[in-house]
C-alpha cells in the first residue's frame, strides 16, 4: 500500500518541546504523531458507537415504556461487580 502524507502541523514551541520530551527511545516525532492519531481515531470511533448505543437504548425505552431507576442500575452493577470479584483467583 502506498503511503500518504498529512498536512504540516504548526504548533507552539512549548508544545513541540513537550512532544519531544514525551518520545520513547528510538521513537521519532513523526511516529509519535502517527500513533497518537491512530489512538485518537480509535477513541473517536468508540465514542461514536457509545453515543449511538445510548440513543438506540433511549429510543427503545421510549417505544417499550421500560425504564430503570438509577438505584436499580447501580444495584445490578454492584451485584455484577461482587460476582466478578468473588470468582476472581
Amino acid at each position: 500500500m502506498k503511503t500518504a502524507t498529512l498536512p504540516a502541523l504548526r504548533v507552539s514551541p512549548d508544545l513541540r518541546q513537550a512532544a519531544e520530551k514525551a518520545l520513547r527511545p528510538n521513537e521519532t516525532l513523526s511516529k509519535l504523531m502517527e500513533t497518537s492519531l491512530e489512538k485518537f481515531i480509535a477513541h473517536r470511533a468508540a465514542e461514536d458507537e457509545f453515543i449511538a448505543r445510548g440513543l438506540r437504548s433511549a429510543q427503545d425505552a421510549r417505544q417499550n415504556q421500560v425504564y430503570f431507576s438509577a438505584d436499580e442500575v447501580l444495584q445490578t452493577l454492584k451485584h455484577q461487580l461482587a460476582k466478578v470479584q468473588y470468582s476472581a483467583p
